[in-house]
């Protein structure tokens, strides 16, 4: 009886036609790409072998837009909470308390780097450009200050040798020469 269960075998599936493994290769499917590209990367090419399906994607951020600055407290880090917390339960000395012994010096560190931080910070005074613009300032106005004495001392001294040559022509020798003061 097993004899003729596997002739009938043999012949039925012969008849099926059963696909070798050469068979199952040539008709495998090509292999799928699937590519996420961003603004207006190109797609690539796809080969003989492969299929290539390019998504489209816009940003490539995976928090969407609308949430990504926002002053929600869920968004602050962790490493920002620990640090507000850091100072909890801190007394005594360089603490900011009342508890404990010289614990208001910290309140005056605090003060200090607070301050520091604005003034570091701070876009509406910028004393260090403030003094240098009015520095420069004083001293364009020092300049044509002296290139204005200088050259009235200048015309000055042209008219004192004028007169001078022009007695000494005349060879008027009694009369002395006046004397020129000059005045603001």
């Amino acid at each position: 009886m097993t004899r003729t269960l596997i002739a009938t075998l043999a012949i039925a599936t012969a008849g099926i036609g059963l696909a070798s493994p050469a068979a199952a290769q040539e008709a495998a499917e090509p292999a799928v790409n699937s590519i996420i590209v961003y603004g207006d990367q190109a797609c690539p090419e796809p080969t003989a072998d492969e299929i290539v399906v390019c998504v489209r994607q816009e940003d490539p951020y995976r928090i969407p837009k609308p949430l990504r600055q926002t002053e929600s407290k869920q968004n602050e880090a962790w490493a920002q909470r620990v640090a507000a917390n850091r100072d909890v339960g801190a007394t005594g000395v360089g603490s900011c308390t009342v508890i404990g012994p010289s614990g208001q010096t910290g309140c005056t560190a605090a003060m200090i780097e607070q301050a520091y931080a604005e003034k570091a910070n701070g876009s509406d005074v910028r004393m260090g450009q403030l003094v240098a613009e009015a520095r420069a300032e004083r001293l364009a106005e020092i300049d044509e200050d002296a290139a204005a004495e200088q050259a009235r001392v200048e015309a000055i001294e042209a008219e004192y040798e004028a007169r001078r040559k022009a007695q000494e022509g005349a060879a008027v020798d009694d009369e002395p020469l006046p004397e020129i003061v000059a005045s603001e």
